[in-house]
């Protein structure tokens, strides 16, 4: 856990508690606080000093993308505010710094035939000559399964527990995730043999348990880790020779493939199946919204930003030639 050090330890620690009591729930609010906590200790500043113009040079410093810089403000802002109300400031000295201008992020996305060729060079890893390795690459196998064929999130499938796979009704229910919310979604008959077969081999080397365990538990009181479908995942990446590092061309940012392009990609594909079935894109939206556990189906339009992986490429494509000039 970061550790606050500047004159500002108390306070920092003392908002974080104030937002958590509040019932907000957000990842990560102690990295883009400790950004100022860190500036203030680097320079030796004290309250005083901390003025708009002081932060104008404490931004110009911080080494992120706009996107990134934007959300630390945004945090600054309310830590500021509440320190305005706290009556320790009489105004907040960032309340008036414009946000910075954003590039457009769009995002990797795999296409289906990608994200079958992904899925088997993963499998592909799974070592067969160790029990203890066999269980725990099935495991992450299983969970990026999930990630592709359900768009799930990184963190929801190490979260289920056996009580969570309705097998009889083949859905999955899935428990206060980001903005700590439930769902219950139908899971695609192509993965109904994947998690049979994790868990009869789950229940064969670690035992049946009438308990409500962790459903990719690797070993008695062991869950598969995120970090593991990580590694796995970048690695079938490079196996199945998907060369494509992050670019930024004028505003535009290309992203990367990362585990969460899963989700992107389970996203624009549905959508672009929905469109060549003719049927209404913008009528599927909101289903697709609550599918994928958004409060608002506003969210889930911010995946269409390319229809699918072959635009996304053509565009990227465009872009670095006319970058080099060879369109003139």
């Amino acid at each position: 856990m970061i550790e606050f050090k500047s004159f500002l330890a108390h306070d920092l620690e003392d908002y974080i508690e104030f937002r958590e009591a509040a019932g907000y729930r957000y990842k990560n609010p102690r990295w883009f606080l400790s950004t100022i906590d860190r500036h203030v200790v680097k320079n030796g500043s004290t309250l005083p000093d901390l003025t708009p113009a002081w932060f104008l040079d404490f931004r110009q410093d911080i080494d992120a993308e706009p996107g990134t810089i934007n959300k630390i403000f945004i945090w600054l802002r309310g830590f500021f505010d509440y320190m305005v109300r706290m009556e320790k400031i009489s105004e907040n000295p960032v309340a008036d710094i414009p946000a910075l201008s954003e590039n457009n992020y769009i995002p990797f996305v795999f296409s289906p035939e990608q994200t079958d060729a992904l899925l088997s060079a993963v499998e592909s890893q799974i070592r067969k000559n160790r029990e203890c390795f066999f269980v725990r690459d099935l495991a992450v196998c299983t969970a990026l399964c999930l990630m592709a064929r359900c768009g799930l999130r990184i963190s929801e499938p190490f979260r289920l527990r056996d009580r969570h796979w309705r097998r009889d009704e083949m859905t999955i229910y899935i428990e206060k995730t980001k903005f700590n919310k439930d769902r219950l979604i139908p899971v695609p008959k192509i993965v109904i043999p994947v998690l049979d077969n994790f868990l009869a081999v789950r229940n064969a080397f670690v035992g049946r348990s009438a308990d409500d365990i962790p459903l990719l538990t690797v070993r008695p009181g062991v869950v598969a880790s995120k970090h593991v479908a990580r590694k796995y995942f970048h690695r079938a990446v490079e196996r199945i020779g998907i060369r494509h590092p992050k670019t930024t061309i004028g505003n535009m940012t290309f992203g990367h493939p990362r585990p969460h392009s899963l989700r992107h990609s389970f996203a624009v594909n549905t959508m672009r199946d929905v469109r060549q079935r003719g049927r209404s894109a913008q009528n599927a939206l909101p289903i697709l919204a609550a599918y994928l556990g958004h409060t608002d189906w506003r969210y889930t339009m911010k995946y269409l930003k390319v229809t699918d992986a072959e635009h996304g490429k053509a565009l990227v494509d465009f872009c670095v030639k006319h970058k080099r000039g060879d369109l003139q």
